[in-house]
């Protein structure tokens, strides 16, 4: 109860940055072990974040393959999707 005490007595006369100082070398953390703990934590975030991604980008990709395969199949023997829209073309005569 005493740190309290004196930290809110500090907190008008003391610098916010000073008081994280201290507050970080309490707890036995210096500034440079605080700055590798929070760029490992972003790293870690960032790894993360490309998984789910890449997750993403195949389940995307997987269900493209399939949906070409149900047309393919639907499709008439010889013929493709691309090849019938181009059969339905008119023709037009000029008398």
């Amino acid at each position: 109860m005493k740190r309290a005490a004196q930290a809110s007595q500090a907190a008008g006369t003391r610098k916010a940055c000073c008081m994280v100082s201290e507050i970080l070398e309490e707890a036995g953390l210096d500034r440079e072990q605080a700055r590798a703990l929070r760029r490992q934590l972003l790293q870690g975030v960032m790894l993360m974040c490309q998984w789910q991604l890449e997750r993403m980008q195949a389940s995307e990709a997987a269900a493209a393959q399939a949906e070409q395969a149900s047309e393919a199949a639907d499709a008439p023997p010889g013929r493709t999707r691309a090849s019938g829209s181009r059969s339905r073309a008119r023709r037009v005569s000029i008398d």
